[in-house]
């Protein structure tokens, strides 16, 4: 992960860019969120090989209890980042960790060059940040379409294939 770029958008207060001395922590806090699971969803297919671009995380009485990372990916010829998953505690649910945390990833991507943010996620929820739909980005595997959304920092829409970039 380049550290020098997640430094540069966390949030002050409760988010923290992640330092690879976190990764143990990331990775046990998602795979209680998501479970083993997770692992046979399309969006895992996009991280498999691949490198975060950024990661942030949020602790309490230094425990991990939120995560999310952005992955470098192109849509058809456009350079973007995917975001996920976004793990928070279940104890820490509820109190607007999970936005701060989307937030944080939003922010970044706006000072990198690419075309914007790809996610798979319930579009209520993420419409907010201005996340719209992108039925055109043709993810690696099955995936409900209407779940796959879009928010530009460059690139007002996209399609083609969704690879890792």
């Amino acid at each position: 992960m380049s550290h020098a770029l997640a430094q540069t958008a966390a949030v002050a207060g409760r988010i923290d860019a992640e330092i690879p001395a976190d990764a143990d922590g990331v990775e046990a806090l998602v795979l209680a969120a998501f479970g083993p699971g997770r692992f046979a969803k399309t969006a895992e297919r996009l991280r498999e090989g691949s490198r975060p671009a950024a990661g942030f995380v949020a602790r309490r009485d230094g425990r991990i209890v939120g995560s999310v990372r952005l992955w470098p990916v192109l849509i058809g010829e456009t350079p973007g980042l995917f975001l996920g998953p976004i793990a928070v505690d279940a104890a820490s649910r509820s109190d607007g960790l999970g936005a701060e945390l989307v937030q944080a990833c939003l922010d970044q991507a706006r000072t990198l060059a690419v075309g914007g943010v790809l996610l798979v996620g319930d579009r209520a929820y993420f419409e907010r940040f201005g996340f719209v739909g992108a039925p055109e980005a043709e993810m690696p595997g099955p995936v409900d379409r209407r779940r796959v959304l879009w928010l530009a920092t460059g690139v007002e829409t996209v399609s083609g294939p969704v690879r890792i970039g």
